[in-house]
């Protein structure tokens, strides 16, 4: 198998899963990865520099310009460099890895009524025009993005498990977003670091930690009958979702 496609990518993440695993040889693999840069940066320059070397004959203004293209052409350049260095070095690490579980073929869909479900649909509330409305739609989306960091979808796979997938919303890539991983056949890396009922992702059920609540009473437990709400799920963070070709 191999990654053709790759959907969402948590870097910050990666990087420190990267450092805690290399241990003693993370200033190594540092340095290794400013050398290799440093090489593509120079090698960039001058590409650029042969490129527009007739702008300073077109006066000062014209010489500057070509400057600071150049300046930012290697910039961009040595940022999607080591991003791509992370990501491959991830991919390699992660393949061998059992601690950085590999989830497939999972139905992916956002809770009805939690932070995730509304966040699918608050960029079309731009286009609303309700006067009446008792908040404003529009800064909806703004306020939900700086409201939480992470967003929990439900994965389940084909044997009726379900696992709770979160997401850093400033982690995606190739201008994917929420929405569009309830639609694609991908391959989730997470790790394992809780868990959590399903009635708990509700935005009320968020809104309302800390509050006091009216506790259930003994006979309230005994008579109950767990529901699929109730069940306690495996709270994954993802690092990374992408297509996969299998071959």
């Amino acid at each position: 198998m191999s990654i053709i496609k790759v959907v969402y990518f948590d870097e910050e993440s990666a990087s420190d899963y990267l450092d805690i695993s290399a241990g003693g040889k993370a200033v190594a693999s540092s340095e290794d990865v400013r050398d290799r840069t440093s090489k593509l940066h120079g090698k960039m320059q001058a590409e650029v520099a042969a490129k527009f070397s007739w702008l300073p004959f077109l006066g000062g203004s014209a010489g500057i310009a070509g400057g600071a293209e150049i300046a930012q052409s290697g910039q961009s350049l040595l940022r999607k460099t080591l991003s791509n260095t992370i990501l491959t070095d991830y991919l390699s690490s992660a393949a061998k890895d059992e601690r950085v579980q590999k989830l497939t073929k999972l139905r992916v869909t956002a809770p009805e009524g939690s932070m995730a479900f509304a966040k699918m649909f608050t960029p079309y509330m731009v286009m609303l025009r309700m006067e009446d409305a008792p908040i404003d739609l529009a800064r909806m989306d703004e306020t939900l993005a700086g409201a939480k960091g992470y967003y929990e979808l439900l994965g389940e796979d084909s044997g009726g498990t379900i696992h709770v997938l979160r997401f850093n919303i400033k982690a995606f890539r190739n201008n994917y977003g929420l929405a569009d991983l309830g639609r694609m056949n991908l391959t989730f890396h997470g790790v394992l670091v809780g868990r959590t009922a399903n009635k708990a992702l509700d935005m009320k059920a968020e809104m309302a930690v800390g509050a006091d609540e009216t506790l259930p009473s003994a006979a309230d437990i005994v008579d109950a009958k767990p529901t699929r709400d109730d069940l306690l799920l495996n709270v994954y963070d993802v690092l990374f979702a992408g297509v996969e070709h299998v071959g």
